[in-house]
Order: structure tokens, then C-alpha cells, then sequence
């Protein structure tokens, strides 16, 4: 399901594979179909260019080796990745899918063609995210800090489609312009948006310490991640990517972070 400044509107997508080395099939409907079969392609990483990634790891030439058809996708759609991300951000991967799944499924709009017998939803447009109250997101889980974020994103949101015709490095500035849009947001939105396969996720609460421990064996922080990064310059995302698909990374130890609540508590005296 696609919905952006450059789509012509809302779409639900079907991709279908016989085997992997055959042809995608695809089959769209809504008033954004058209859109979105024309840029297909680049959404399933045509344009992604692989060129001068050596792996020099053996955990990253074993993981190229396991998913050798890899590439890094380009939606072309920045508020559809931005939004969620600014929803993701300093919250648990649970707290962050339900999140944006109450919103969509509050706010979107059902899918068109047979996305609707699926109960399938679109993302809300601009106009509707900037209409959202704030107890409404207080009531999917987001915090009031989140929700300031989403809508200061929404105001300029024709300028953030433009990032789609600029380098990686203006894209990211502008990106990071808006108050609330860090490093780890920008990356998360160009590595889905922009394609950019350098976008690697600095800032996250696991990726730099499981990247670490896959290539070398110890945890590191972000300084250590541009070091250990370093010679893989333009693909450093590529690299992150191939080795969560290969699932390596630390050994998952103690319980997972409780969800936290973010609605008011009301305090009453016991008896």
C-alpha cells in the first residue's frame, strides 16, 4: 500500500514469485496503481548499485553468500517511512509496531481493490495526520514528544518529498533540519525511502553492539562502528542489512523491555 507526494494516490501492491530466480509479478489497484507499477523496479532494488562492496569480514562474504539477490529498495515515498519512524524512535520494536498500527488502523484509509477484504488500511495522508488530537496519540502508545515530531514533519512535507532528487548528503541535512529528525530517524527514512545503501543506523539501541559482536566477537558503540565500518564507505548500510537477514548479532540474554504507557494515571487514596 502506497500513499506519497509523488504517487498519484492511494494503491495496495501484489507481488507474486514462482521460484526465486523467475520473474516478480505484479498487480496494483487504486488511483496510485499506475504510479507505483512504474516504479516498481526501483522498489524492489533495480537501481541499487552493489558496485565496489568487497566483503572484507568473513561473517559479511558468508551472509552476501546466503542472500547473494540483495538489494536496497527505493519506495521514493519519505513521509510514508518518516512518519513511522519518528514513531519508533527510544521505544521498544513492540511499542513502536502497535503505535503505527493503531494510527493506520484509526486514521488510514481502507485499501483499495482486495485490500479491503483483507482489512488492510493505507497510511494517513498529510491532511489527516495534522488533523490527529493529541489524546488520540497518546491513546496509540506515542509520546506527546513523538506526536510534536510527526507534525512538525507534516507542515513541511513537500519540501521532505524533495529529498527523493538530492544526494544523500543534502537529503540528510534536510531531513535532520526539522526539529525532532536525528541521525537514527534520517538513516531508517533514506534506507527505505532514498535507497541509500551508506544509511547505516547510528544511534540504535542494538545495531551497533550486534554488528560489533558479528564481525569481531565484542560489543562497540557508534565510534566503534565507524572504525569497523570504515572500509565498507557507500555500503555500510548493505552491510547492517545482510547481517540481520543472516541473523547475526549478540546472543539475546534476560526478559525484553516492558512496554511503557504514555496515557494519564489517575491516583486514588486505598482504604
Amino acid at each position: 500500500m502506497a500513499r506519497g507526494a509523488g504517487a498519484t494516490g492511494a494503491a495496495t501492491l501484489r507481488l507474486a514469485r514462482r521460484a526465486p530466480d523467475s520473474p516478480v509479478a505484479a498487480q496494483a489497484w487504486g488511483p496510485g496503481a499506475e504510479w507505483l507499477l512504474d516504479g516498481l523496479p526501483g522498489m524492489l532494488g533495480e537501481g541499487d548499485d552493489d558496485e565496489g562492496f568487497v566483503p572484507v569480514h568473513a561473517p559479511v562474504a558468508h551472509a552476501l553468500r546466503r542472500h547473494p539477490g540483495w538489494r536496497t529498495p527505493r519506495t521514493g515515498l519519505v513521509l510514508e517511512c518518516l512518519v513511522p519512524a519518528v514513531v519508533e524512535q527510544k521505544v521498544t520494536g513492540q511499542e513502536a509496531f502497535s503505535g503505527w498500527r493503531r494510527v493506520v488502523q484509526r486514521f488510514g484509509d481502507v485499501a483499495p481493490g482486495p485490500g479491503a477484504a483483507l482489512r488492510l488500511r493505507v497510511p494517513p495522508s498529510v491532511p489527516t495526520l495534522s488533523g490527529i488530537p493529541s489524546w488520540e496519540w497518546l491513546r496509540a502508545g506515542v509520546s506527546p514528544q513523538r506526536a510534536d515530531t510527526v507534525a512538525r514533519v507534516v507542515q513541511v512535507a513537500a519540501r521532505l518529498e524533495e529529498c527523493v532528487g538530492m544526494s544523500s548528503s543534502r537529503a540528510r541535512a534536510r531531513l535532520t533540519a526539522v526539529p525532532g529528525v536525528g541521525v537514527w530517524t534520517a538513516a531508517e527514512t533514506a534506507q527505505r525511502a532514498l535507497g541509500d545503501a551508506d544509511a547505516v543506523s547510528f544511534g540504535d539501541y542494538h545495531v551497533a553492539a550486534n554488528i560489533g559482536y558479528a564481525l569481531t566477537g565484542e560489543t562497540v558503540d557508534d565510534h566503534g562502528l565507524v572504525e569497523l565500518l570504515a572500509p565498507y564507505a557507500g555500503h555500510r548500510y548493505r552491510v547492517q542489512r545482510l547481517l540481520e537477514l543472516s541473523g547475526a548479532g549478540r546472543p539475546r540474554r534476560g526478559p525484553r523491555m516492558a512496554p511503557r504507557g504514555h496515557l494519564p494515571v489517575s491516583r486514588s487514596r486505598g482504604r
